[in-house]
């Protein structure tokens, strides 16, 4: 059971919690609420910041003034799958006093959320001590594998969301898509939108014209041709949820295995070759530390999509 106190409380944000996300604070500050429930006590307006309404992603600034209500609930905390726990700590791809970079796997999420027990986050931090306060720097789809990026520390985490806010990250991934990709397109320079859906799910639409358009362009680049299909890199300036996906989906030539932007007809073909996922992998990533000189990490494909590629390449002799 999480309890608080019976009344409401008005708490300053200092300065060590200066640039953390608003829901990653209550859930710190609530002594582990489900996430659910924090989403829940934003969305209907019982959270506030300097009195107004925020969004649970709102970035604290040293100064603010958060309202939260009094918290009682009998929903448990998220709880991890134990077999996540023990793997994950094998897919670190290196660890500092600064920063945790993961390969993480695919259909695994970044974090628990409504209908999920927890996730990357949830998991390493019941794996470690020493992981306990980690913080995502920046977010992968639940699909896509590769690298992912986590704060140690309040610190760190300012920097790194500075980096990526400021465009000083560089981030490349691996994608294989439909169709032959022509060599004349290289980038992709199209805003995009969520809308939502009947069900209440989100989607994204590649639509200059839409009210709540934002910037996106990603760069494509041909690796190599099969069959059929191309496998990409893709650099992106921006990153804007699902923006490879939906980007890829505009010029025609979907992410092979996407369930929701991809061709229906396509990916049951290439479940026969042993694609069972999305085919889009962070394999490269560049930040700068907080000296200000650049490190470098990769991502080794995972082994089902090496495996695909092999088969593919195995057609074409």
């Amino acid at each position: 059971m999480v309890q608080r106190a019976a009344q409401v409380e008005h708490i300053e944000v200092g300065p060590d919690r200066d640039g953390q996300r608003l829901d990653n604070y209550l859930i710190g500050y609530l002594g582990g609420a489900p996430r659910s429930l924090i989403y829940r006590i934003v969305r209907k307006g019982e959270v506030r910041v300097n009195r107004g309404r925020v969004r649970p992603n709102y970035r604290l600034r040293a100064g603010d003034v958060v309202r939260v209500p009094p918290v009682r609930t009998r929903e448990p905390a998220s709880t991890v799958p134990e077999g996540l726990v023990r793997a994950l700590p094998a897919r670190v791809i290196h660890e500092d006093d600064d920063l945790l970079v993961l390969n993480k796997p695919a259909g695994v999420a970044v974090h628990g959320g409504t209908g999920l027990s927890g996730g990357v986050i949830e998991a390493l931090r019941q794996a470690r001590p020493a992981w306990q306060q980690l913080d995502l720097a920046h977010r992968l789809d639940r699909g896509t594998s590769g690298c992912l990026v986590m704060a140690k520390h309040r610190g760190a985490l300012k920097w790194l969301n500075s980096a990526f806010r400021d465009r000083r990250c560089i981030k490349r991934y691996l994608a294989l898509v439909a169709g032959e990709w022509p060599q004349t397109l290289q980038t992709v320079d199209v805003p995009v939108a969520r809308e939502r859906l009947a069900q209440g799910e989100r989607d994204v639409v590649a639509d200059a014209s839409a009210v709540n358009a934002r910037e996106a362009v990603s760069h494509f680049t041909v690796l190599q041709r099969l069959s059929g299909l191309t496998l990409m890199e893709v650099t992106i300036d921006t990153g804007r949820m699902h923006q490879i996906r939906v980007h890829a989906a505009h010029t025609g030539h979907p992410l092979a295995g996407d369930s929701r932007y991809g061709d229906p007809d396509l990916n049951r073909q290439l479940r026969q070759a042993g694609l069972k996922r999305m085919f889009l992998h962070a394999h490269y990533l560049e930040l700068p530390d907080q000296a200000g000189d650049m490190q470098v990490f990769s991502a080794p494909l995972d082994e089902d999509l090496r495996a695909v590629l092999d088969k593919l390449e195995q057609g074409r002799s």
